[in-house]
């Protein structure tokens, strides 16, 4: 009889290397349920932040880490109609997704299409959605605006470079190294400022070129909000959508007055909870620019399941361009798919 496949478990909340490989869940899908043989999972701050117990909702122990994944469906279970057996899909869930073989509830589980390498597909629907709903459900982003994306480098700071682009804006990246920089302007960002620079304001004026500052993606907070918060111009909106930068930041409320200016929570998980049909339009209009090629998730760098501490850390430092991927192996040995670690992106502090 062979081994049931493997999956990180976490059996206490803490740090990477407190995390083992152990036995992945053998159970079949139930009614509305998909069981999944995964080839990719996506990592992310967020991810790290539940397995450590750091996050405002901690999940029952143990559990198995990871939000996003690509692969193969396996079965399904009752009343599943929009993927069957053979499919290749996306899903993500509350955790299960740093496993070779994942059940996730059926609407959490979307078809792609053909062109979708399975490493992009695994860091696509999260990041990308979060985007598109903080720009156009919550910023009311009209074409030829002036954005500024905080974090330029990380999971949303990219996505945002490349949503806010794909819809007629003027794109400025904040990013923290030249490897992010570099990466925000590959996506479409018509300048990139040093998120380190002692100057960094009238680095960002100089950026708009007399035009004003019209919205601000924000998913640091930390020391990086208010600055930004200061620099929009009249009627600007600064979209609050986490704190990967630290500390939850405080505003002078006066601000916020003198400016006109609106601070707006984003909140992409209550979204599609509330808004189901909402949701899946972004989603239809998200995989439609994917399949133009205006929109490319980028993989920084990859690992195998075993190197799963390694790859935590990668996250954990916040150093490498682009989204950090764990691609599987199958239960013989082969990639289900297939490794492509492509260049190492410069080392530098920060977001």
């Amino acid at each position: 009889m062979p081994a049931p496949p493997l999956a990180v478990v976490v059996e206490r909340f803490g740090a990477p290397d407190s995390f083992a490989l152990g036995p992945a869940t053998s159970r079949g899908p139930g009614a509305g349920e998909v069981a999944v043989r995964v080839a990719a999972a996506g990592l992310s701050h967020v991810d790290l932040l539940i397995a450590s117990g750091e996050y405002q909702v901690r999940p029952p122990l143990p559990f198995i880490p990871g939000t996003e994944f690509a692969g193969i469906v396996e079965a399904v279970g009752n009343g599943v109609c929009h993927v069957r057996a053979g499919d290749r899909v996306c899903g993500s869930g509350w955790g299960g997704a740093l496993t070779r073989r994942a059940i996730a509830p059926a609407e959490r589980v979307l078809a792609i299409p053909a062109t979708m390498p399975f490493d992009q597909a695994a860091v696509f629907r999260v990041s990308f959605t979060t985007a598109w709903h903080a720009l156009v459900q919550r910023g009311a982003l009209r074409a030829g605006e002036t954005v500024l994306v905080l974090g330029a480098g990380g999971a949303v700071g990219h996505a945002a470079v490349q949503v806010a682009r794909a819809l007629g804006a003027r794109v400025i990246a904040s990013a923290s190294s030249p490897a992010k920089r570099a990466l925000a302007v590959a996506g479409g960002a018509e300048a990139a400022i040093d998120a380190h620079s002692e100057t960094w304001r009238e680095d960002l004026r100089a950026a708009c070129a007399g035009a004003p500052l019209d919205l601000v993606v924000d998913p640091l907070g930390g020391t990086a909000t208010e600055p930004a918060f200061r620099s929009l111009g009249w009627g600007g909106r600064h979209l609050v959508i986490g704190f990967a930068g630290g500390a939850i930041p405080r505003l002078a409320t006066n601000l916020a007055l003198l400016k006109g200016a609106a601070l707006v929570g984003v909140d992409i998980k209550q979204f599609e909870e509330r808004f189901p049909e909402a949701a899946a339009h972004n989603l239809a209009a998200l995989l439609a620019l994917h399949g133009q090629g205006a929109i490319v998730p980028a993989v920084g760098r990859r690992y195998a399941l075993a190197d799963f501490r390694t790859a935590m850390e990668d996250v954990r430092a916040g150093v490498t361009a682009g989204r950090v991927v764990v691609e599987m192996e199958s239960d013989d040995g082969v990639l289900a798919s297939p490794s492509r670690l492509g260049p190492q992106p410069d080392r530098a502090d920060g977001g």
